[in-house]
């Protein structure tokens, strides 16, 4: 009879322990469950405040990479170094300054975001007024070739104005120092 009052107490103490996993197991999975369905609740929202995509999405994208194939048709090929030099020259003394190519670079090809472009640099030196100088900045700007990139610059003021005459812009005399860079598309390689 001890033993089976004893064996009684072990199987009670044992379903006591048994029974506390169990429901702490329970409560546990009980609050994960609540914080999951917050969290479903909250994306919900904010899904549902997402924009559809257009309905021309794929149109868009067909459109997009046929612009991109128009411009880079449009990109002007290799070009000879020395016309280049010859319609800067041209252009120089058309707007009135006096231009000199003082180094020239060969066509190198250098890549950009993942594309390759022949480039060709000059540097030049440039003497004029600062009026002369601004409009031959401004023709090389929106003239051929249409990828010219002025790099970099320097401006020096060449004498002073005289004395009785006046300060305006179209009298400072100035020399400018450019490095010149134009880009083409490489030579295919056929």
């Amino acid at each position: 009879m001890k033993t089976r009052k004893l064996l009684i107490i072990i199987l009670v103490v044992v379903l006591l322990v048994v029974y506390f996993l169990v429901g702490t197991d329970y409560q546990k999975q009980h609050r994960q469950h609540e914080a999951l369905m917050s969290q479903i609740t909250e994306v919900t929202q904010t899904l549902a405040q997402v924009p559809p995509p257009p309905a021309n999405l794929e149109q868009r994208l067909i459109s997009a990479r046929e612009e991109l194939d128009a411009v880079k048709n449009s990109f002007p090929g290799y070009t000879n170094s020395t016309r280049i030099i010859n319609s800067i020259l041209k252009l120089a003394e058309k707007v009135g300054v006096k231009a000199l190519p003082l180094i020239t670079q060969p066509w190198t090809i250098e890549s950009v975001k993942d594309q390759d472009y022949s480039v060709f640099r000059l540097n030049m030196a440039v003497t004029g007024t600062f009026t002369q100088l601004s409009n031959f900045l401004s023709s090389l700007e929106k003239g051929k070739p249409e990828t010219l990139v002025i790099e970099y610059m320097s401006v020096n003021r060449v004498s002073e104005h005289s004395e009785g005459g006046s300060a305006a812009s179209d009298n400072i005399q100035v020399n400018a120092g450019l490095k010149i860079a134009i880009f083409s598309l490489p030579p295919s390689i056929d």
